[in-house]
């Protein structure tokens, strides 16, 4: 009898266990950087959208040339918010008044 509880307590500890362990599992995801170059003294007027090409874009519906082709930040958000992808991080290089000001958009999504 005290076998057999004992028995029973354990198999129901290990599948407990086992589904704990399931739950925690961590989220993996893909990171993208967008590089947008704006004019200094144009009130933040998009210049240029740069995408080079990294792994996280493989197999996935956003092309490179379909981000180059946006011609606002707002238009970047926007497309990236569509197509699943979460904002993170936004980081400025600004070396001179007069020049370019060049923001890196980092952006994550599950995989």
């Amino acid at each position: 009898m005290k076998t057999s509880m004992f028995n029973a307590l354990w198999c129901s500890l290990f599948v407990l266990l086992t589904y704990e362990v399931a739950a925690q599992e961590i989220p993996k995801y893909d990171y993208l950087e967008v590089i947008v170059i704006q004019k200094a003294n144009n009130s933040g007027r998009v210049k240029r959208i740069k995408v080079e090409q990294q792994t996280s874009l493989e197999g996935k519906q956003i092309t490179i040339d379909k981000l180059e082709d946006l011609e606002s930040t707002s238009d970047l958000l926007n497309y990236m918010n569509a197509a699943n992808w979460e904002f993170i991080d936004r980081q400025s290089i600004v070396s001179d008044q007069n020049d370019p000001v060049w923001m890196s958009y980092i952006f994550r999504k599950s995989k």
